[in-house]
């Protein structure tokens, strides 16, 4: 970037002069640039910026186009001293929503200026700089700094935190709170995005470091910090001054666009007014929104233009506002567009070279830039440019450098996305807090079924104290749980929240259910690797590698390749390629890319002459991908059809005889493509989208295809991993679990029922051609709301649709809601079945607070599928009256606005859809019996039984054996341990329950001595020195693993005496091999205080003398020693 830079300004004679106005000892007060077109004004500014130290401000028109500003100058200088300065309020002052990330940035930004003389670089945006702050003797007023090695009470800082109106809570996870633990405190102030922790060490700071609130680990340490509250609500108007009294008045400030600048400020400052005084009028009661009174806490268009004309301007517009006293003209047009013609492209790139200009191709992805040579290659076309691994905004031409900055998503018409500052927050919830357990909630003993979970209890063994679980059954039996078998327990979790039936300890009922169950498991496992190998018996076609065309379309595609995209991709052609016909099956997200595959998969089949068939569930969904696959395949030599209900006789025949005669290359339908009279000339590849959706008699026409044509198979339900393992030898799986990275996040609000929103929401969408989905999930007052949206918005037209109609007609409302007769779709959740409307970009959803995470994650996936920005709001009664469940997910579905993001949450249930649909309905049944981690432990038990009986070598061919075998380690591969010794993690170290039951189920799961270790420094980290009770557990753990290697079942530590016991089961494998002989003989030569004992068939190892832990060590290792040795 820097040979760039100094490649466009060097020889400009504007630079020098600019320079030397925007010295501080210049008369010159005003100034305007013309003719800077895309990103040239951030290159500019770069250039300036380091030749010339002063602090500058730089007003965008917009939120959205200060983010890409910012962005711009990160990637052309990526200096730490470019600030963003956003407003304190999530969307617009006129919501009251404040945004505590925002607030942070904001601090942040405040207190580097006040504190530091740099030459920082401001970038900001209307709603942001009309919002006065606290003036600069209040914000050091209010500071409260902390040294390393300084002398400071505990009791001292929690009492300014209390002042501060900091909350105490037990661990810290957003801005404005605080935890005591021991002799750490860790806060979470307003100046900083990440929290810190401070140690103590009696009256003096030990040491300071910051820590990420999602782990809750130290990334860094510190010698002083900070603290200051939140300075947006913490004060009162008096001490609060506008941004440019706040500001040292050397600052320079740049505006693009003033004439919008100011528009935008009059709009913001006229909507905040209107909103306060209708909130005024009402009782108005929302803990999240904060009202402010506009006349004291903005700045008015006037106040605005007054004060700014105290300080040197400099406008970037074609004409001035502020009455510039100079004017300086670059001249820059924007990157040409060649509609992805790279012939054309070529041919201006030539030219270009011709006449002495040099091209600069900017991406921030190496493969891109591979494409464009290959795809220049390809055409025989010699193109030289310089590639740069940095990305702006928008590309541009300079006249007077000739040089051309061109973007790689502006060749390939793709979305660029800016990435911004933004918080590790927290007040989302985790995998971890969804399978956490409390008290109360159902859970599963892998030995003993269903039971009611009662929480850690503390327990005398011998006159030593230890921690144990509690599970209550029928009659109140009660069964105690040993720390170190909480592996064996899981949340019992199935797709209907109906409470399972629990029976009396010891009952026989649940011996049989896991048995029926294991049985079925292993019927459907053969079954499928009978196919299998029957498949691998048949040949197929084996496809050409990929022609240039196939480059073209694949770099032609809006978004950028995810790994696992790429992965599916390749593996994808791989299979085509060979002659084994393909049966891949791709899972992923709503929006995930998999139709992108498909279309490649078809378009490399189509290459070869082959035919191509797709296979969908619905006919919305025949014409959707008829759509999609013409669109994507447009520039290409592809004839495609579809043929559904939508369809006249006539037409369908004529596509039918074009199909038979070759003239047809790819057709898209629904089941009716089974029928007899479709013929296919040279059917090459089969595509199926959401297999499960089809009947049994379907799926049976569906295999007598399939055999030795290849077959890619599309699912949008998730796969749980398990199951994936299990399908390991029959199918060929691709997942894809991430989100293409440019893709626009989709901005997700949460609000009371509130009718400006809902019409401010349409009214947006619609001025911008789009169209809206509102989600009611009362059948009973749908048209209500329908009246009420006509009442809000009267010119807009709307339409209901309902899963109660006749299939007919809801086809025909969703057919003429994507043709776009209609603007808003009433709807229950029907749209949440694959309905994929592109120019449908905004989502309402009534009553949100009654849907699942899942549910509300499927919904909020059918907007944001193009490049255009989307918008999701959640409508719910006030915060105050939601259950605390309620009002958590709402709010992590509101942080979670990435696609992807937090959603392996939401697929939780979908695994459990997922599990039942790959496996079948009955299985389904089975899951919600035993729960459905538990039903992954049983499938794992079946599986281990089958690799060792007669499916051997059918597994054995399969290369990742190896590693699953790792993870199918099951039941049957554990050691149970029983000791009478102190070992727990007590109450005064870890005080919060549900996190102690969180540690002992973490290390209940550790496998080696790495994560040991690394979980040792981080309790330390988190919690302080580590007590001796809780180190003794963490050699027991390892003796755990000795005990295992060894081949024992169950160890117990008593009265100085240790009893090992061998496998119950007298058939298991483990008597003939050559390890239990070795441990036979290693006792009969040390019989000093080694004894073998047979009592009631079980057979166990009898240890004397073993007074602490180490000496076990030293017995087992002995043992392990013996059996290793191949002596």
């Amino acid at each position: 970037m820097k040979n760039l830079l100094n490649r466009l300004f060097d020889s400009n004679s504007n630079i020098e002069e600019l320079l030397s106005i925007l010295d501080n000892n210049s008369n010159t007060k005003s100034i305007i640039l013309k003719g800077l077109s895309g990103s040239s004004k951030a290159f500019i500014l770069a250039k300036l910026s380091q030749e010339n130290k002063n602090l500058t401000c730089v007003i965008l028109p917009d939120k959205e186009s200060a983010s890409y500003f910012y962005d711009d100058l990160n990637n052309i200088i990526g200096d730490k001293n470019i600030l963003f300065y956003p407003s304190a309020y999530k969307r617009s002052i006129e919501y009251l929503k404040t945004d505590k990330t925002n607030i942070v940035l904001k601090t942040e930004v405040l207190n580097k200026i006040s504190s530091n003389k740099k030459p920082y670089l401001i970038i900001t945006y209307p709603g942001a700089i009309i919002e006065k702050v606290i003036s600069n003797k209040t914000l050091t007023k209010n500071t409260l700094e902390i040294k390393q090695g300084e002398k400071l009470s505990m009791d001292f800082v929690i009492e300014v935190l209390n002042e501060y109106g900091f909350t105490a809570t037990d661990f810290v996870y957003e801005p404005g709170s605080f935890s005591v633990r021991g002799s750490l405190i860790d806060i979470f102030s307003f100046s900083d995005e990440f929290p810190f922790r401070v140690d103590f060490f009696g009256d003096e700071i030990e040491s300071i470091r910051s820590f990420d609130p999602q782990t809750q680990l130290s990334t860094e340490k510190h010698k002083k910090i900070v603290i200051i509250p939140n300075v947006h609500e913490h004060f009162d108007e008096t001490e609060k001054v506008s941004f440019f009294g706040f500001i040292n008045k050397n600052c320079k400030f740049w505006i693009s666009e003033p004439e919008l600048v100011l528009d935008k400020i009059e709009d913001t400052y006229t909507a905040a007014e209107q909103r306060y005084k209708e909130v005024e009028d009402s009782d108005f009661d929302d803990e999240d929104n904060v009202i402010l009174e506009p006349s004291k806490n903005l700045l008015n268009v006037q106040e605005f233009t007054n004060q700014i004309k105290n300080f040197q301007i400099v406008e970037i517009a074609s004409r001035s506002v502020f009455e510039a006293e100079k004017e300086f003209y670059f001249n820059t047009e924007p990157q040409p567009k060649f509609g992805k013609q790279f012939n054309i492209l070529a041919e201006i790139l030539q030219n270009n070279e011709a006449n002495g200009y040099e091209t600069y191709v900017l991406s921030n992805n190496e493969k891109q830039l591979i494409r464009l040579k290959d795809i220049f290659t390809e055409q025989n076309q010699i193109v030289n440019f310089i590639p740069v691994l940095k990305i702006v905004n928008q590309g541009f031409i300079m006249h007077e450098s000739k040089t051309c900055v061109f973007t790689d998503h502006q060749i390939f018409e793709r979305y660029h996305r800016f990435s911004s500052k933004k918080l590790s927050h927290k007040d989302s919830i985790t995998i971890q807090e969804l399978t956490a357990l409390r008290p109360g909630d159902y859970v599963v003993h892998i030995d003993n079924g269903v039971g009611k979970f009662g929480g850690l209890q503390k327990i005398n063994n011998n006159g030593k104290i230890q921690e144990v679980v509690s599970i209550i059954y029928d009659n109140n039996d009660i069964l105690y749980v040993n720390i170190h078998s909480l592996h064996r327990i899981s949340k019992y979790r199935d797709k209907d929240d109906e409470p399972p039936k629990i029976y009396r300890l010891g009952s026989g009922h649940w011996k049989r259910l896991k048995e029926k169950t294991k049985k079925n498991i292993k019927d459907i496992a053969k079954d499928l690797i009978l196919l299998y190998a029957k498949r691998r018996e048949q040949k197929g076609f084996a496809f050409s590698p990929d022609s240039y065309l196939q480059h073209q379309l694949e770099s032609s595609f809006m978004y950028e390749d995810t790994p696992d995209q790429s992965k599916a991709n390749e593996l994808i052609k791989a299979d085509m390629e060979s002659e084994v016909p393909m049966d891949r099956l791709v899972c992923g997200d709503v929006g995930f890319g998999k139709t992108e595959l498909a279309i490649r998969a078809a378009f490399k089949a189509v290459n070869d002459s082959k035919q191509v068939a797709v296979l969908v569930p619905t006919t919305i969904l025949a014409l959707q991908h008829y759509h999609t696959f013409k669109e994507r395949l447009a520039d290409m030599p592809v004839n495609i059809a579809y043929v559904s209900r939508l369809k006249s006789s006539k037409e369908i025949k004529q596509s039918l005889q074009k199909l038979e005669e070759g003239k047809l290359d790819i057709i898209i339908g629904t089941h009716r493509l089974l029928n007899k009279d479709v013929i296919f000339k040279d059917l090459g590849l089969l595509i199926i989208d959401e297999e499960q959706k089809f009947g049994v008699s379907m799926k049976e026409k569906l295999k007598n295809l399939k055999i030795n044509v290849d077959t890619l198979t599309l699912t949008a339900t998730p796969i749980p991993r398990t199951l994936q393992f299990s399908l390991m030898g029959a199918r060929d799986l691709s997942v894809i679990n991430t989100p293409p990275p440019n893709r626009q996040p989709i901005i997700t609000e949460l609000h009371s029922f509130n009718n400006k929103i809902i019409q401010d929401a349409i009214y947006y969408e619609v001025g911008r051609n789009g169209q809206v989905f509102f989600i009611n999930n009362r059948i009973q007052n749908i048209f209500e709301i329908e009246t009420l949206v006509n009442k809000l918005c009267p010119e807009v037209k709307t339409v209901v649709a309902h899963g109660q109609m006749e299939s007919q007609k809801l086809e025909k409302i969703i057919l003429e809601f994507m043709r776009g007769d209609y603007d808003v779709l009433i709807s229950t959740t029907i749209i949440e079945n694959g309905v994929d409307i592109p120019n449908a970009n905004t989502i309402i959803i009534n009553n949100a607070n009654n849907f699942g995470l899942s549910d509300l994650h499927q919904l909020r996936g059918r907007v944001g599928r193009s490049n255009r920005k989307a918008f999701c709001y959640l409508l719910s009664p006030p915060l105050s009256v939601l259950t605390p469940e309620a009002r958590r997910r709402l709010k992590a579905i509101e942080e979670y606005s990435e696609l992807g993001s937090g959603m392996n949450i939401a697929l939780q249930d979908l695994d459990i859809r997922g599990a039942g649909n790959i496996l079948g309905a009955e299985q389904s049944g089975f899951i919600a019996d035993v729960g459905f981690e538990t039903y992954n432990k049983i499938l794992n038990e079946a599986l281990r039984e089958l690799k060792e009986g007669k499916f051997d070598d059918t597994f054995s061919d399969n290369e990742q054996n190896e590693e699953d075998d790792e993870d199918l380690i099951s039941v049957d591969y554990d050691c149970q341990i029983e000791t009478d010794m102190d070992i727990l993690i007590p109450d005064y170290y870890v005080s919060s329950t549900s996190e102690r039951i969180k540690l002992y189920k973490e290390l209940d799961e550790i496998k080696d001595e790495n994560s040991l270790s690394i979980f040792k420094i981080n309790l330390e980290d988190r919690f302080g020195k580590i007590p001796k009770e809780t180190e003794r557990i963490f050699e027991l753990i390892k003796l755990k693993w000795l005990a295992i290697k060894i081949g024992f079942q169950k160890i117990v530590i008593r009265n100085n005496t240790l009893l090992a016991y061998f496998p119950s089961n007298q058939q298991s494998n483990y008597y003939s091999s050559p390890k239990f002989a070795k441990v036979l003989n290693y006792v009969q030569h040390n019989p000093q205080n080694l004894q073998i004992k047979e009592i009631n068939e079980k057979l166990s190892l009898k240890v004397l003398k073993v007074h602490k832990l180490e000496d076990i060590a030293n017995v087992l290792n002995g043992i392990l020693l013996a059996v290793e040795n191949n002596s």
